[in-house]
């Protein structure tokens, strides 16, 4: 791996783009690693659609907010743009942490064609010995997502990392105090987004079933018929439940409060004396 960009300047896509020009970091960067070779054009559009799945992908396996152990893989992105701008554009839809040839650099056309590559995008996939281990593996990217990894990892026969190498060991030394934070809030967020996919297939499996039993046993709106059509009126089946209802109602207030009535006489008027009328 170390062979293919001896003597060559490899640049990170960070803000600085800080150069790789040295031997020693260059082995540092690919030795023992699977490099994924980007070409691509910023004026293709295929290429623009395909930079966020990419991008993606090399973060969930590389990004320490997805995996407590970075797996050994580079992405380095060899433009085949007409023009320094036209690379910029795309740069910026890739992760910080891949390298590019700059524009300048003569080589990406020495690459395209010594890769044989005929169309846009194309993802090259390399073992460390620099052998090729799938010539095109934009689809398998697109279809498999992260889980493909695994399989180039068996392929390529990596020696498994049980050690942090010097230059992980300084970029993480130079990551901030809110790292951890930020990284524990990521993962409460995506719990939370679980639990709402969660409760919303609940919600819908709940009104599957209570839409199947409202028809069979006579439930719903009682506005709406039993085939579903609603109207002003209420339905007759629930107004004679009503009424039933009602009726049970008006014998239970009878039975438990009946009325007493009084017994009604004419007052004794025997010892009234009749006056004579005043003449």
């Amino acid at each position: 791996m170390v062979d293919l960009f001896s003597d060559r300047v490899l640049v990170k896509n960070n803000k600085e783009q800080d150069e790789l020009d040295t031997e020693r970091e260059i082995v540092m960067r690919l030795q023992n690693r699977i490099l994924m070779l980007f070409f691509a054009s910023a004026a293709c559009e295929s290429c623009q659609q395909f930079a966020p799945t990419l991008k993606d992908f090399f973060k969930r396996l590389t990004d320490e907010f997805y995996v407590d152990r970075s797996a050994q893989l580079v992405l380095l992105y060899i433009s085949l743009d007409q023009s320094d701008e036209q690379q910029e554009i795309l740069l910026k839809e890739l992760p910080r942490k891949c390298l590019f040839l700059a524009f300048e650099d003569p080589y990406r056309r020495e690459l395209e064609t010594m890769f044989n590559v005929e169309q846009l995008p194309t993802v090259v996939v390399l073992r460390p010995d620099c052998s090729i281990l799938i010539p095109n593996a934009v689809e398998e990217i697109r279809r498999l997502g992260p889980d493909c990894y695994r399989n180039w990892q068996e392929a390529a026969e990596l020696i498994d990392r049980n050690f942090m190498v010097s230059e992980d060991f300084q970029e993480k030394s130079m990551r901030s105090f809110s790292d951890p934070v930020r990284r524990l809030k990521y993962k409460l967020e995506e719990e939370k987004e679980k639990e709402k996919k969660k409760k919303k297939k609940c919600r819908k499996d709940a009104e599957v079933d209570g839409g199947a039993d409202g028809k069979e046993e006579g439930g719903g709106s009682p506005w709406t018929d039993q085939d579903g059509s609603s109207h002003s009126r209420i339905r007759p089946d629930v107004l004679l439940r009503l009424i039933t209802i009602l009726r049970g109602y008006a014998l239970i207030t009878s039975t438990s409060f009946p009325i007493k009535c009084q017994d009604v006489t004419e007052p004794d008027r025997s010892h009234m004396i009749n006056e004579p009328d005043e003449l």
